[in-house]
């Protein structure tokens, strides 16, 4: 089963920082869809049931990009 989720994410100015933490999350197995706004600050995942919330904090850190909590 799949699930919708949204992540706040501090650090996204331009249209390229979304690229890059779709990037980011698209690389996390179980990550079917990834859709950043940096206005908003925040990005909507759609996501296998078994993909934790800490692996997808993890991939935008890594993209060095903050989840807020």
């Amino acid at each position: 089963m799949v699930q919708r989720r949204s992540i706040e994410v501090t650090g996204m100015s331009c249209n390229g920082c979304e690229r890059n933490v779709e990037k980011a999350l698209k690389n996390v197995g179980g990550v079917r869809r990834a859709e950043a706004d940096h206005e908003a600050g925040a990005v909507e995942v759609v996501v296998e049931d078994d993909v934790s919330d800490d692996d997808l904090g993890t991939a935008i850190h890594d993209a060095g990009y903050e989840v807020v909590a």
